[in-house]
């Protein structure tokens, strides 16, 4: 019986076991918490940057908004500086030609015609007249016709003037389209 080994070493080796399990499991647990800190660090620190992407691109974005709301506001500035230009330019073309059209509605008017009103809107002009005749008015409007700086001269209306049963004039509106013939000179050559 010498053999007998009465110690209990199975208790010993159950509470070894036991305590290398927990230092393991604490290990493991210890380890497992610092991968965990360290995947939340390094996930939000990528958050942090992207944030900061992103926040500099919306300030670049606004900076670009704004400037192109200034690049629209001068391309306005500039349309509408273009067309001042070309009105200047129109009015300042046009000035000898309102000259040459007086002078042609002085040569195409026949006597016995009296201008009462002569308005112009744009290219056409709109004349009130009294005539003694109407064969001075069918003379007014064949002048009209074979000017070079008019166009589709159009008879709108025309009133007897009577006195008692007598006609003493005519009354009548005539409008006209004014041509400046030396722009189709300059087209031709």
């Amino acid at each position: 019986m010498a053999n007998i080994d009465l110690r209990p070493w199975r208790e010993e080796r159950r509470k070894a076991r036991q305590s290398q399990f927990v230092t393991v499991l604490a290990g493991i647990a210890v380890v497992a918490a610092a991968g965990g800190w360290y995947w939340n660090q390094t996930v939000q620190g990528q958050i942090d940057f992207q944030s900061a992407r992103n926040a500099y691109l919306e300030s670049r974005i606004t900076d670009l908004d704004s400037k192109i709301q200034e690049i629209q506001s001068l391309r306005q500035q500039r349309a509408q500086l273009i067309e001042r230009m070309s009105v200047i330019q129109s009015l300042q073309g046009d000035r000898p030609i309102i000259v040459h059209i007086f002078e042609e509605l002085v040569n195409a008017t026949p006597e016995g015609v009296y201008f009462l009103d002569l308005a112009s809107a744009g290219s056409t002009i709109t004349i009130a007249a009294r005539a003694d005749k109407t064969v001075s008015i069918s003379d007014f409007l064949r002048n009209l016709d074979t000017s070079p700086w008019f166009d589709a001269a159009f008879m709108m209306g025309m009133e007897s003037i009577k006195d008692g049963q007598e006609v003493i004039g005519h009354k009548f509106n005539v409008r006209v389209n004014r041509v400046n013939p030396l722009k189709e000179e300059e087209v031709q050559s």
